[in-house]
């Protein structure tokens, strides 16, 4: 039994570089992750960011699909509230009916809330610890500022207030397209309507979630596979899972399946592997602060950082696996151990494109020599 490693690409844009040429380089690097060996390649859904091109993650996942031929390519996730249920399921319907039935369908409950959204209650306090190895820190209290970027997404997409609390509903409809059995009902009629090209068409559906909160709980009651985030919200992860497997109940699956997520930056050596995870710092806390992720920095130009910043992002920092081949799959095995997870989806962003091809290369290579290790199945 294995572990395989997938790949979440948010499509960055360096500083210096140009959208198109970040899109183009992740065509790229599906190409090559397909050939290293990666099980699936998704792409996640971001909005009104200088530094990331994956806005249209859907229409991204077709050039992947047209440009790879066996690796499974899917979202992580497509965000329900963003768009409905039908557009969602005859998008991945045409997809599936050009491509084949290689497609993952991850859905997040969240995205950019209405303006007048009441705020959730803050995270309880909690310190820093450490769980047989893997650091858990105490969860980041996200506050979305009235005049953010982020708050701003959802004026432009037509979020309202409470739409997050239709997600169960708008996955139960999802399914039926997908399945061919929607039924309208009252004054539509009681038969069966298709939502072509989505019904019948052979999609992995998942849920993701950062949180031990609604998301983990219909993901089990509906007995879906469930993606947990340690790389964005490393201090919730172990409640997520937790969650998640508390209210499984056997249905697409018959038993819990998860994949967690983890950035992590690989080098020939520990040295290069920090120098160019460098400006990791000044990009995640210009995503946290509001103002939207830049584009992605050299490393010289995010090498040092003032108190305030550096606190903002600490728990990113200390959970981001960087170094040389050993030292992060050591990490990823702490973490797949603690966690129980059936897959690992791993994260990477550098300045330079073939610094990030190298990384997943170097790590495909030496995750595969850990896996066939013979202490390593003896372990499982």
């Amino acid at each position: 039994m294995t572990t395989p490693l997938a790949v979440l690409d948010l499509v960055p844009v360096s500083a210096g570089s140009t959208p198109a040429e970040a899109l183009r380089n992740t065509v790229d690097l599906a190409q090559r992750a397909e050939r290293a060996g990666y099980a699936r390649y998704w792409l996640a859904e971001h909005h009104l960011n200088p530094g990331v091109a994956g806005s249209a993650p859907n229409v991204v996942i077709g050039a992947i699909a047209a440009a790879t031929s066996r690796i499974r390519v899917g979202s992580a996730a497509t965000l329900v509230g963003n768009q409905r249920a039908l557009q969602i399921a005859e998008t991945f319907g045409t997809l599936t009916g050009l491509y084949g039935p290689r497609f993952d369908l991850g859905l997040g409950r969240s995205g950019a809330p209405a303006p007048g959204t009441a705020k959730p209650p803050s995270l309880a306090p909690r310190s820093d610890e450490v769980v047989d190895g893997l650091l858990v820190p105490a969860p980041f209290d996200f506050r979305i500022a009235p005049n953010s970027r982020f708050a701003l997404q959802g004026t432009l997409l037509g979020r309202v207030p409470g739409d997050v609390g239709a997600f169960e509903g708008e996955v139960s409809l999802l399914r039926a397209f997908l399945a061919g059995t929607y039924e309208p009902g009252g004054a539509h009629g009681g038969s069966v309507v298709d939502a072509t090209p989505a019904a019948g068409a052979d999609v992995e559906l998942w849920v993701h979630g950062s949180t031990g909160g609604e998301s983990a709980r219909i993901a089990g009651a509906l007995g879906l596979p469930y993606g947990a985030n340690y790389h964005t919200s490393p201090g919730t992860v172990l409640a997520s899972v937790e969650a998640y497997r508390s209210a499984f109940r056997p249905g697409v699956l018959p038993a819990p399946h998860v994949v967690v997520s983890a950035d992590v930056v690989v080098a020939d050596t520990d040295a290069e592997a920090v120098r160019l995870g460098s400006g990791y710092a000044a990009w995640v806390h210009s995503i946290r602060s509001g103002v939207g992720a830049i584009a992605y920095p050299p490393p010289a130009d995010g090498a040092v950082l003032d108190a305030e910043v550096a606190s903002s992002v600490g728990d990113r920092l200390a959970t981001r696996f960087v170094g040389a081949p050993s030292e992060v799959v050591s990490r990823l095995e702490t973490l797949r151990r603690v966690t129980g997870a059936d897959e690992l989806l791993v994260t990477t962003i550098t300045h330079e494109h073939a610094d990030r091809v190298h990384s997943y290369e170097l790590l495909a290579e030496a995750w595969a020599a850990h896996e066939s290790a013979p202490e390593a199945v003896v372990a499982r």
